[in-house]
C-alpha cells in the first residue's frame, strides 16, 4: 500500500489537486489522506485568524480522510512547495501548481528549495523553455504531461451552461462577461467603477480572488464594493467567497477581463478570447530583484486578446475580443498550442503513470 499525502496549505489548491485525486482513489493501492494548512484570514484588520477547523470540516463532509500528520508518507503531492520541507521526511514529492499562468513565483520557490527534489507536472512546451532560460532545468524533475487541474473543462458535459445560468440569475439572451481580477497588483481599483460601463448590454460576473476576501494580503475593500454592487443589479452575479471554482464560469463566459491572473492562460486553454489590463507597473519584482511575470503583460498573448491600458479601453476591448479577427483566432491558436499540451481531458492520468513508475522505485 502506497501511502499518498495531499497537502492542501491553502483551500483554494484543492481545484488543481482534485483530479489527480480522482485518478489515485481508483486504485486500490494508494491510501490517501489530506492535510490542511492555516490558510488564515484578517479580522478586523488586525488579527489573523486560521480557517483550519472549517477546511477539514467541509473535506470530511466530502468523504476525504484529513490528518496532522505531514511524515511517515510515500509520496506527498502539492499545489505549490511545502512549508518546512523537511517535515515530510525523505519521500516522494510532487508539485502540480494550482496556476497555470505567467507568475514567475511557482519555479522561484522550487528553485529556493532545491535541496528538496521536486518531481513537476507542466501544462505545455512554453513553461519548460521559460525554466530552460533561467538554467534552472535540473533544479526538478519535469514532465510536459498537461496539467491535471485543467481536465474538468474538457470532460463532456461536465459543465452544464444552461444550468448555470438559469441557477444564478442571469439573462441567457446577453452575453456574459467575467471579470476576475487578481489581489496584487490588481485592476480593481482601475476598474471598479468603470466596470459598471457593461450595464445593461451584458451579464456580468465577478469572481474575486481569495485574498481579496480574506484581508491579509488585500484590502477589504476589494471586495466591499462588489457586494454593494450586486445588490443594485440583477445583471450582476458575484462568486460567494466560498467557492473557490472559477472554471464553471470561465466555461460559460464569452470573454474574461483580467490583468496577471492564471485565469488569463486558462481561458485561452478554452479556445476563447479574453482581455488584459496591462497595469502601470506590469513589471513589478521580487525581494531578490526577479520579475514577477515571466512575460511582459504587454506582450502576453498580443495580437489574440485585447489589451487595456487605461478604464476608456473597457468597451472596445470587450467589443473586439466578442468579435475577434481571422487574424486573432489565428494567433489564438499558435499560443494555444505553445502554452498547453494534453488539453483533452487525461493529464491525471498521464501523471498518475509516472507516479506508477516513480513509487515502483520506493
Amino acid at each position: 500500500m502506497i501511502k499518498v499525502l495531499f497537502d492542501l496549505k491553502k483551500e483554494y489548491y484543492f481545484n488543481s489537486l482534485f483530479p489527480l485525486y480522482n485518478e489515485l482513489r481508483k486504485d486500490p493501492d494508494y491510501d490517501i489522506q489530506f492535510h490542511v494548512g492555516k490558510d488564515e484570514k484578517r479580522f478586523l484588520g488586525i488579527f489573523l485568524i486560521p480557517q483550519k477547523n472549517q477546511i477539514e470540516k467541509r473535506l470530511t463532509g466530502e468523504g476525504l480522510k484529513i490528518t496532522d500528520q505531514t511524515s511517515g508518507f510515500d509520496l506527498v503531492i502539492c499545489g505549490d512547495v511545502l512549508k518546512h520541507p523537511e517535515r515530510y521526511g525523505d519521500v516522494v514529492r510532487v508539485h502540480l501548481d494550482h496556476g497555470v499562468g505567467i507568475k514567475t513565483l511557482r519555479i522561484r520557490n522550487i528553485q529556493r528549495q532545491k535541496n528538496f527534489h521536486y518531481h513537476v507536472f507542466l501544462e505545455g512546451q512554453y513553461w519548460y523553455d521559460y525554466i530552460k532560460s533561467l538554467s534552472w532545468e535540473n533544479v526538478a524533475d519535469f514532465y510536459l504531461t498537461g496539467i491535471p487541474k485543467l481536465d474538468p473543462l474538457f470532460w463532456d458535459g461536465y459543465y452544464d451552461n444552461v444550468k448555470l445560468i438559469k441557477k444564478i440569475g442571469l439573462d441567457p439572451t446577453k452575453k456574459t462577461i467575467l471579470f476576475a481580477p487578481s489581489y496584487k497588483p490588481s485592476c480593481i481599483k482601475f476598474l471598479q467603477e468603470k466596470i459598471t460601463d457593461l450595464l445593461p448590454e451584458y451579464n456580468l460576473i465577478i469572481k474575486l480572488h481569495p485574498y481579496s476576501w480574506a484581508g491579509k494580503y488585500a484590502p477589504h475593500s476589494q471586495h466591499r464594493f462588489y457586494e454593494k454592487l450586486v445588490k443594485k443589479s440583477r445583471q450582476v452575479f458575484l462568486i460567494p467567497k466560498e467557492d473557490y471554482d472559477i472554471y464553471p464560469y470561465l466555461f460559460l463566459a464569452d470573454t474574461l477581463i483580467s490583468e496577471t491572473s492564471s485565469v488569463i492562460n486558462e481561458f485561452l486553454a478554452l479556445g476563447k478570447h479574453g482581455i488584459i489590463y496591462v497595469l502601470p507597473t506590469s513589471k513589478l519584482k521580487h525581494s531578490d530583484g526577479m520579475e514577477s511575470v515571466s512575460i511582459d503583460p504587454k506582450e502576453w498573448l498580443k495580437g489574440a486578446f485585447p489589451h487595456i491600458f487605461k478604464p476608456d479601453d473597457l468597451l472596445p476591448a470587450v467589443e473586439s475580443a466578442l468579435h475577434p479577427t481571422p487574424e486573432m483566432k489565428k494567433k489564438l491558436v499558435e499560443y494555444r498550442n505553445y502554452f498547453f499540451s494534453g488539453l483533452d481531458g487525461f493529464s491525471g492520468k498521464r501523471v498518475k503513470e509516472k507516479i506508477d513508475e516513480l513509487v515502483k522505485e520506493i
